[in-house]
């Protein structure tokens, strides 16, 4: 292992350490995924400073002999009923530094905090054929999942496709829309609908399930709401008053080109119905109307959910880059 990297656990992170972590980031990111937005300063002392939803945030920093910034780890411990077990590691390591024992002192540090912790399963992201999916093998992480991420240009989308998607309502259901917190008439509607993210697919990974309730899904929207970010919601909500199926999409703070799609879920007793690729449909037509600066949306779908990538390719969605999920599973103590 590297001698001269240092690793120091962070607290309160400071702007001045933020503005380090980012510094990795960036770089990192921009050798192993040239054109996918790196975050800006704002956005990453908001994530390491910002409480994250059913799980709580360790972080290290990695220095070099002369003090400057080489490597980052974050662990998010998982809080919720159902995902005590769970841990999940991002780590990164500045490519002029990389091959000197860094990354491996960093993942040391997190496995010996995983220990503490009581975790059995901890999971990486890397992408595909990256140096850090072999980094991950080297370890003894096994592939548990495969994502395909899928972009979809909305300066591309012809307007009569998108008109004839949007405007064909199913039968029996109309759309709901909100932006931030979802309006208490329909807070117990949309956790009885979040629950149907349970049954997503998940490949090989023990990622156990979240039960949601109104407080849970108000409490989501203030977290994404305190890091600076916009959540936008459109949903097909039933003549009995249940909803049926919503779809989520993420306006990361600074309103730059690319949005990020989160959740999309059908209730298993409303499927077959065209729901998603109605929600969607209106949802693009929404981002058109009220969000101009945005041209581009970016989801990401693991490769055997055969019935979302359909929809999504029937939207315009164009597969572009692939992200390999692992597993390590942990020794019981």
């Amino acid at each position: 292992m590297s001698k001269a990297a240092h690793v120091t656990p962070l607290q309160r992170v400071s702007v001045a350490e933020a503005a380090a972590w980012h510094h990795v980031v960036a770089a990192s990111m921009a050798h192993d995924l040239p054109g996918v937005p790196t975050p800006d300063p704002g956005q990453i002392h908001a994530q390491l400073t910002q409480p994250a939803l059913g799980s709580r945030r360790l972080t290290w920093l990695a220095t070099g002999a002369d003090g400057a910034p080489v490597g980052v780890a974050a662990l998010r411990v998982f809080t919720s009923p159902g995902q005590e077990h769970l841990a999940e590691v991002e780590l990164h390591v500045d490519p002029a530094h990389r091959r000197l024992g860094t990354g491996s002192l960093l993942l040391s540090t997190v496995l010996a905090a995983c220990l503490t912790e009581d975790r059995r399963s901890l999971i990486a992201a890397a992408a595909a054929d990256s140096p850090g999916e072999a980094f991950s093998e080297r370890w003894g992480f096994r592939r548990a999942l495969t994502l395909d991420h899928l972009i979809l240009r909305l300066d591309e989308q012809p307007e009569a496709d998108l008109l004839q998607i949007a405007d064909t309502a199913p039968a029996g259901y109309r759309l709901a829309r909100w932006t931030g917190t979802v309006p208490d008439e329909l807070a117990d509607a949309f956790a009885a609908a979040k629950n149907a993210m349970n049954d997503m697919p998940v490949g090989d990974l023990d990622y156990g399930s979240v039960a949601w309730d109104a407080d849970r899904v108000r409490a989501m929207a203030k977290v994404i709401a305190d890091r600076g970010d916009t959540l936008l919601t459109t949903a097909a909500v039933h003549d009995d008053g249940t909803m049926a199926g919503y779809t989520e999409i993420l306006l990361p703070q600074g309103s730059g080109p690319r949005a990020q799609q989160y959740d999309t879920a059908v209730v298993p007793v409303h499927r077959g119905h065209g729901l998603g690729l109605w929600v969607k449909g209106a949802m693009v037509r929404r981002l058109r109307a009220e969000h101009p600066g945005v041209v581009e949306v970016e989801t990401d779908n693991a490769d055997d959910n055969v019935h979302m990538l359909a929809v999504n390719h029937r939207l315009g969605f164009r597969s572009y880059r692939r992200t390999h999920e692992f597993q390590l599973d942990l020794p019981a103590t």
